[in-house]
């Protein structure tokens, strides 16, 4: 089988400017600006540090970890979002990326008009996204709603309709990040449903969740970050069974 998206030693860092030793405007305005030297210094913040791993087209890699083990931006350099710092990064197909929900949507456009600067965006034709835009409106349940602008969505409209142009558009991988854990009862079932169908269909799918039985039930394999490094990887029962241990079962587990 062969392997859809692959990191070798990648590492990323951020740069983060402090003015003298404030590190936000506001620490600069609290602390008062006497205390403001004019120095402008730069500091490197490591997300990411020599992470290595595969997934095979067709199987499910779930992402867990405490917050601030680097999960999500692990997700956006698959996406292209980020470019690594260091190492090398092979991905094999569209991806359809659902990670903040709605990023690239534009409040003062309609859901209509969102959907097809979103399926562009993927490289999709215009006939494409029209053939599509019915389902994508459908499943997201917004038939009344379509041609407002999303600025009045609530969140619910917002994330549903996100989600539908995510899993319509027919990518290769999927990137889902903590996304079940947003919106009612019934539409997360729908949802729920349809990555059953993704999985059923050979799509690869990363996955991040703090969920960890859904992990382990829908996962072939686990990535365990802590502290942007990988501390275990392989199959799903195993490392999520080795996580629960290392923070105790029963105990309240960090966000995954």
């Amino acid at each position: 089988m062969s392997v859809q998206v692959e990191f070798r030693n990648v590492s990323k860092s951020f740069r983060k400017l402090t003015l003298g030793g404030h590190t936000t405007l506001k620490d600069l305005l609290t602390r008062g600006v006497r205390a403001f030297d004019g120095q402008v210094r730069e500091r490197r913040f490591t997300a990411l540090h020599d992470v290595s791993f595969t997934v095979e087209r067709g199987k499910v890699l779930g992402i867990i970890g405490p917050n601030g083990a680097g999960k999500s931006t692990l997700l956006k350099l698959v996406a292209g979002i980020y470019n690594p710092t260091s190492g090398q990064i092979r991905v094999d197909g569209r991806v359809s990326a659902l990670l903040n929900l709605g990023v690239g949507f534009h409040p003062d456009l309609t859901g209509r008009e969102n959907v097809y600067i979103s399926g562009l965006a993927l490289g999709l034709s215009r006939s494409r996204i029209r053939a599509l835009l019915g389902e994508i409106t459908h499943f997201a349940e917004l038939e009344a709603f379509i041609d407002a602008p999303v600025r009045t969505y609530s969140s619910g409209m917002f994330m549903r309709l996100a989600f539908s142009v995510a899993v319509n558009v027919d990518p290769d991988i999927l990137l889902l990040d903590e996304v079940l854990s947003v919106g009612d009862t019934n539409f997360t079932a729908k949802s729920k449903a349809r990555i059953e169908e993704f999985k059923t269909a050979g799509k690869t799918i990363l996955f991040v969740s703090h969920d960890l039985r859904t992990v382990q039930n829908w996962c072939h394999t686990v990535l365990w970050l802590e502290h942007g490094s990988v501390e275990r990887y392989g199959e799903a029962a195993a490392v999520v069974g080795a996580y629960r241990s290392h923070y105790h079962v029963g105990a309240e587990v960090p966000s995954a």
